[in-house]
């Protein structure tokens, strides 16, 4: 069939979507979903636009075409906060050495634009396939994942899913989670110049993260996935102290737990409380765990011989992805929530992990344009008339 992309078109419409700031924290996405919303009704799609929290936006884009699989492209409108260091405007698309550059562009706006071209192209190729496109497009994928697990919440019926997150267009099909417990030290408070009449949270902070280090190299390292290398524990935030002359009677830790597929959650915070267990009885160290810091979510992976991740390969193939073989994520996407709802699916899009977050954000035109194609024709193949 012919290739039916139109790239100005789609360089138009990412110009569009990157002027608008969603940068998460705060988010507002409404702006961005309502251009979503406009733009995919004028070409005659059913869409629902679901503002669950103030500000806070999901789009839902629907196409029925005959008795069939349910097939979602999904994405998220958000993006991480620009910051300093950029040659440009980051909200002004700019093009330059055969990339376009914008905070998004990569992450992940341009799949986004890729997957709304997919969904142009199918709708006038309905002919060729049978069942229901979806284009699921989400708020608050860099923060905690609070669109993908709102709309998975409405239980919608979905087999198929491909996520769309910087992979060089190469086919990732596993990636780890996340925990992020916010632990609590506890000590006793004093004047900085009678220290021992007080318990200093910072020493006992320091005996707890004895155990954390151990922990992490004698066990949780140890567990590991082929595709996304091991599981780790480390700390990343430590906050004490209220005043320069007095012991601190408190010290806050924040944790992260990467988790690879296999692994339980509830086990992990089973683990965790062991070791708040274990630091009382070694060192009398009196600690809580305060709550879990929303993350994106769990661990998740599709079989590498479910005919999604091959027909993901192939079409990565045949429009001249470079990563040949299936993939996984270090960090993690959306993917665990559609797995979680029973759908098989695949995270594909152009531009690089390596380049999302960074200044100068961008993604090469060429791996843009492809994305499209690859997206169409893993619903083409998924939605196949029998």
């Amino acid at each position: 069939m012919s290739s039916g992309h139109d790239i100005s078109r789609m360089k138009t419409n990412l110009a569009r979507l990157v002027a608008f700031n969603t940068e998460n924290p705060p988010g507002h996405e409404r702006d961005a979903a309502s251009f979503l919303t406009t733009h995919l009704g004028a070409e005659g799609w059913t869409v629902s636009l679901d503002e669950y929290k103030p500000g806070r936006v999901n789009v839902v884009a629907r196409l029925d075409n005959g008795a069939g699989p349910v097939f979602a492209f999904s994405t998220h409108i958000d993006v991480v906060p620009a910051g300093e260091g950029w040659t440009g405007n980051p909200f002004q698309l700019r093009e330059s050495g055969g990339n376009l550059y914008g905070r998004g562009a990569c992450d992940a706006k341009g799949p986004l634009v890729a997957m709304v071209e997919a969904m142009h192209m199918l709708k006038a190729a309905r002919s060729n396939w049978r069942g229901t496109v979806l284009g699921v497009f989400v708020a608050d994928e860099e923060v905690a994942s609070e669109g993908a697990r709102h709309y998975v919440s409405t239980s919608p019926k979905i087999d198929y899913a491909v996520i769309g997150e910087p992979t060089s267009n190469g086919t990732v099909i596993a990636h780890k989670g996340s925990l992020r417990p916010l632990i609590r030290i506890h000590g006793v408070s004093a004047h900085s110049g009678t220290p021992d009449l007080g318990e200093n949270a910072i020493y006992q902070a320091a005996r707890f993260l004895t155990l954390v280090e151990a922990e992490h190299k004698s066990r949780v390292s140890h567990r590991s996935h082929p595709l996304v290398g091991h599981a780790s524990l480390t700390v990343t935030r430590a906050n004490a102290g209220v005043a320069d002359n007095v012991i601190p009677d408190r010290c806050d830790l924040l944790l992260d737990r990467r988790m690879v597929p296999g692994e339980d959650e509830d086990r992990v915070k089973e683990d965790v409380a062991g070791l708040l267990r274990k630091a009382i009885a070694d060192f009398g160290v009196r600690a809580e765990i305060l709550k879990y810091v929303p993350t994106t979510g769990g661990a998740t992976e599709t079989a590498p011989d479910h005919p999604i991740v091959v027909a993901s390969l192939n079409a990565s193939r045949r429009h001249g992805a470079k990563i040949t073989e299936a993939q996984g994520f270090q960090g993690g996407c959306d993917l665990v929530h559609f797995r979680n709802i029973g759908a098989q699916g695949t995270v594909i899009g152009p531009g690089s992990l390596a380049m999302a977050h960074k200044p100068d954000e961008f993604v090469p035109i060429d791996e843009f344009v492809a994305a499209s194609l690859i997206y169409r024709d893993v619903a083409l193949e998924m939605l196949e008339v029998n």
